[in-house]
């Protein structure tokens, strides 16, 4: 995590019209452009953990009570593959894969520890794991 901020877009970013960073909304937890989800952070710059999970259709609901931020959007998929971007480190190595083919998608942003990386961030500075996030993926429409 690096400047408050990552995202999950499209692995190949070429045809982009606004590729990560550029644009980034900081006052929203979760933001759209096309081909793209961008996420505030509660802290600065540390290693947060992040898990992506693929459905075939809606997930259960999760309980907000053990989450700081949820949030869902609609995101399209050209490729049906996306990758996670940091401001500090750029394009990460490991490939989602949402599908075979692009679609249309619904995604569900949940993220506990926000406080937590705030504080780390203005004390110490890193840490590794203090901030959470559950990225859910499932088919538009379905």
């Amino acid at each position: 995590m690096g400047y408050n901020a990552f995202g999950l877009q499209e692995s190949d970013d070429a045809d982009l019209a606004v590729p990560f960073p550029d644009d980034f909304d900081y006052d929203t937890f979760l933001s759209t452009h096309p081909g793209r989800l961008d996420i505030t952070s509660g802290g600065h710059t540390h290693t947060a953990a992040v898990t992506v999970e693929v459905w075939d259709g809606p997930p259960p609901e999760q309980d907000p009570a053990n989450w700081d931020e949820q949030a869902e959007a609609d995101f399209e998929s050209t490729s049906g593959q996306v990758v996670v971007w940091s401001m500090s480190l750029g394009r990460a190595d490991d490939v989602i894969t949402l599908a075979d083919s692009g679609g249309a998608w619904q995604v569900r942003v949940s993220c506990a520890g926000r406080a937590e990386a705030a504080a780390l961030s203005d004390g110490e500075g890193t840490g590794t794991g203090v901030e959470r996030y559950l990225v859910q993926f499932w088919p538009a429409g379905s």
